[in-house]
């Protein structure tokens, strides 16, 4: 069962964190999510304009999965069809072999802006999906205390919105992404508004929490080092209509840190990404 609840597919479910070793393995033998050609055309008072067309992609169990391109080739209108909330005009997606058509319960969701209730602390901005969905509260708040103790918001559970720093409610958009224990992480540009130094840090703490709760996850970002830090493997999306053109894998140790930044692999993998957009450019 599933519920939208100030934009977002919000849901719950009744598992908990394992924060067991990570897969070594990117590629699943059997794909968590599959995507088979799709497009989607939308229509405006001017005429049907293609955001994303013949877009295919896998992504397995555990999997970190990051998504680049110009502005307007479709990365959020992927999400959309992703978490059910958007049909595609062609084409096909099933999760975990089922055919996703509708918001569904096993997907999370994280947007650009956290868009926490200001009314509300800490812990009840991460308890919203299950008030939302009539469960048990009572029986959560354990659960959503060892999700703000994972991404180091346990003393904070108290505290209101306008109390914390933009990458601390971000963080507690994260922890209610996943407070329903979803297969599937979406995230939306989630650091877009943050500064380039909260945004690195940001960025390691992502990837303790991924490697804490091995969700696999689809991370869609603008900034080419972001998703080299975070990615098992990163798909290159083309301008408008955006379509699938390149994967690169990223290789590097698990875990990465700030001195993974200086390291000559990491600069040669965004120097790869950034000769692509520049010819990407030049061909549009």
């Amino acid at each position: 069962m599933a519920a939208i609840l100030d934009g977002e597919n919000l849901s719950a479910a009744t598992q908990s964190i394992d924060p067991g070793p990570v897969p070594s393995s990117p590629a699943a033998s059997t794909p968590l999510l599959e995507a088979d050609a799709l497009s989607v055309v939308y229509k405006t008072s001017n005429g049907p304009i293609t955001a994303m067309q013949d877009v295919s992609l896998r992504l397995g169990s555990s999997d970190f999965v990051s998504v680049v391109g110009p502005s307007g080739c479709g990365k959020s209108t992927l999400i959309k069809v992703f978490s059910g909330l958007l049909k595609p005009t062609k084409g096909s997606v099933r999760l975990g072999g089922t055919s996703v058509d509708q918001p569904r319960g096993d997907v999370g969701i994280v947007f650009q802006q956290p868009t926490l209730l200001p009314w509300k602390n800490v812990l009840d901005n991460v308890l919203v999906p299950v008030r939302a969905l009539g469960m048990d509260v009572p029986a959560y708040k354990k659960k959503a205390m060892d999700l703000l103790r994972l991404v180091g918001l346990e003393k904070y559970a108290s505290h209101y919105p306008n109390e914390l720093s933009g990458g601390m409610q971000q963080r507690v958009g994260i922890a209610r992404g996943l407070i329903h224990d979803p297969s599937l992480l979406l995230m939306d540009e989630p650091f877009s508004a943050l500064d380039t130094m909260t945004r690195d840090h940001m960025s390691i703490e992502l990837q303790r929490i991924w490697m804490a709760t091995r969700k696999s996850a689809l991370f869609i970002t603008h900034s080419i080092p972001e998703a080299v830090f975070l990615s098992d493997r990163i798909l290159v999306m083309s301008a408008h209509p955006g379509t699938i053109v390149r994967e690169i894998s990223v290789n590097l140790p698990r875990p990465r840190t700030v001195e993974t930044l200086a390291a000559p692999e990491f600069n040669e993998l965004c120097a790869e990404l950034r000769a692509l957009f520049s010819q990407l450019v030049q061909f549009n």
